[in-house]
């Protein structure tokens, strides 16, 4: 984190943990405020890796999922890394500015990310670096919030995923319950947008911004889930995360199959569980009192109400049987509660 937005954050009331912000001081009203109101974060628990040469686009678009082509100065796009088996190894937004595509992803993922990448430059003119420095990164939520952040800006991009570009900032407009944005800019800029959101807008930290993200049905690969889904899995070619079009990438071959000859078995649902220990990501689901596992926990992040929000990758015949109970961590465990994510599941 830049020393000097680190600072400034402990001067704004800021409790961090490891990754990064973890609260301003009541992280149980952040939670109701997120769901509720006008919010804004500092997503520095998110890093950046930096592509940029003469063969960026064509070694990216032989890596990811979706198609880089389609990405510019006013749109970006969701996509995944994938192993030759066509399991997500990692999904992160793409977004390009200058001469230079970013990848933002959890800061937890982006050394295995980078050296995973490394592993495919060869000869191809392109140089992957950690830019995490780079920006101070910050999200947005909220009518309100996006006004505050229009008298920032100007302007806000209109659609999900387009992308507003100035002299010293970018905006992604990004999925969200309400209208949501990521600003990406310098240290000095994100204290005056600080300052002018601080004034009907409250500051949250990273379970409160993820707690949206799951409620928005937005997939985020971890440590935990590396290699555990194929993209369809996740919902990711739901939400313009996979291109069926582009060609050859590692994992298609897998991915279109999937998608052409095979039948979808697991999709990702929304979950609650009423809780009192904090499940984690990769934790396994049960039904009934079987033995088996018969899904897998990706992001969770504490509920206003109580308990945990969750999205979960469940076998689709046991999150739709008739009077199947769900169980987290074993057949004993708390009940899940499911919801379907907040976009149309295809038909199988």
């Amino acid at each position: 984190m830049i020393t000097e937005w680190k600072d400034f954050l402990a001067r704004a009331g800021a409790e961090f943990s490891d990754s990064g912000v973890a609260h301003y001081g009541n992280e149980r009203r952040e939670l109701s405020v997120a769901i509720t109101g006008n919010v804004f974060a500092d997503l520095s628990h998110y890093g950046l890796i930096s592509v940029h040469g003469e063969d960026a686009a064509t070694f990216l678009q032989g890596q990811l999922t979706n198609d880089i082509r389609k990405v510019d100065d006013a749109h970006s796009q969701l996509s995944g890394l994938c192993n030759p088996k066509g399991r997500l190894l990692a999904t992160f937004r793409v977004f390009r500015r200058g001469d230079s595509y970013y990848l933002c992803l959890p800061a937890s993922m982006l050394e295995d990310v980078l050296r995973r990448l490394r592993m495919f430059v060869l000869r191809s003119r392109v140089t992957l670096e950690d830019a995490s420095d780079t920006f101070v990164h910050l999200g947005i939520s909220g009518e309100d919030a996006a006004q505050e952040l229009r008298g920032f800006a100007g302007e806000l991009p209109a659609s999900v995923s387009d992308v507003l570009q100035g002299d010293e900032h970018t905006i992604i407009r990004v999925p969200g319950i309400h209208p949501s944005y990521e600003l990406f800019t310098t240290a000095d800029a994100a204290m005056r947008v600080w300052d002018l959101l601080n004034v009907q807008s409250a500051p949250i930290g990273a379970d409160a911004w993820q707690l949206l993200d799951i409620e928005a049905g937005i997939p985020v690969i971890l440590p935990q889930t590396r290699e555990a889904f194929v993209p369809q899995m996740t919902n990711l070619q739901l939400i313009d995360g996979v291109s069926f079009q582009k060609g050859c990438y590692t994992g298609q071959e897998i991915v279109a199959r999937m998608q052409y000859l095979g039948k979808l078995k697991r999709r990702m649902y929304l979950a609650r569980v009423e809780s009192g220990d904090r499940p984690h990501s990769g934790d396994e689901v049960f039904a009934g009192d079987s033995e088996q596992s018969v899904g897998k926990l990706v992001t969770v992040a504490p509920h206003p109400d109580g308990g945990f929000a969750m999205l979960v990758v469940l076998q689709i015949a046991s999150a739709e049987e008739d009077g199947g109970a769900l169980h987290l961590g074993g057949p004993e465990g708390p009940v899940l509660r499911l919801a379907p994510p907040p976009y149309p599941l295809a038909e199988d």
